[in-house]
């Protein structure tokens, strides 16, 4: 059934960026602890804002907290981001180059029209309901704006759903298919567009 060949193949795609979500959070972990026992940087650090102060040792301490809050929060920030952009690269790459990401190919589909602006729009569009608007979520929970936050999250869950609910709907096309005008079909199936320039699915 292709719509369970669909679902499994996104698993793997999704188990895919998953991974480097994985590496990203150890990498960024690694950053974060290297900064918090630099021992000399911090009491260089310390010290200056303590002389810049004028011996005000609470203001110098509070400055210094903030100072390597805003670090780890960078930190973070720049790990949500680069998934973000592998996600989007990836979905892109194997599109543009192979008309299929690794899932699709191992479960015998491929995503037709094989068009660079198709791929890229499609590209785009499942890099935002899967990953991006999730990232920003947790971006503004990192930030501190919990009710902003959760507003976010809940718009991500609602635009994943649409992206792969529509999958039901007659012609049986995701969101991102339908924004870049593509279809997915197993590999021998061929793709005739009926009056309307829907591609019907088997």
């Amino acid at each position: 059934m292709l719509r369970l060949r669909r679902a499994l193949s996104w698993s793997i795609d999704f188990a895919l960026v998953a991974s480097v979500a994985a590496l990203l959070a150890v990498l960024t972990f690694h950053r974060v602890t290297a900064l918090v026992t630099d021992v000399p940087s911090l009491a260089t650090k310390g010290g200056l804002d303590l002389v810049t102060s004028r011996g005000d040792v609470i203001g110098a301490s509070e400055h210094l907290g903030l100072s390597l809050w805003d670090k780890v929060v960078l930190d973070v920030e720049e790990a949500f981001g680069a998934l973000v952009v592998v996600a989007f690269l990836y979905q892109w790459a194997c599109l543009a180059l192979l008309g299929r990401t690794l899932g699709k190919g191992l479960l015998g589909l491929r995503v037709t029209p094989r068009l660079p602006r198709h791929a890229l729009r499609r590209a785009a569009v499942t890099t935002v309901a899967d990953v991006a608007v999730y990232a920003l979520a947790c971006v503004l929970l990192v930030e501190g704006q919990f009710g902003l936050s959760v507003l976010v999250w809940a718009i991500a869950v609602l635009l994943f759903l649409v992206n792969a609910l529509s999958v039901a709907l007659p012609g049986r096309r995701s969101l991102a298919d339908r924004v870049a005008g593509t279809s997915v079909l197993g590999v021998f199936q061929r793709a005739q567009a009926n009056p309307m320039g829907e591609v019907p699915q088997g």
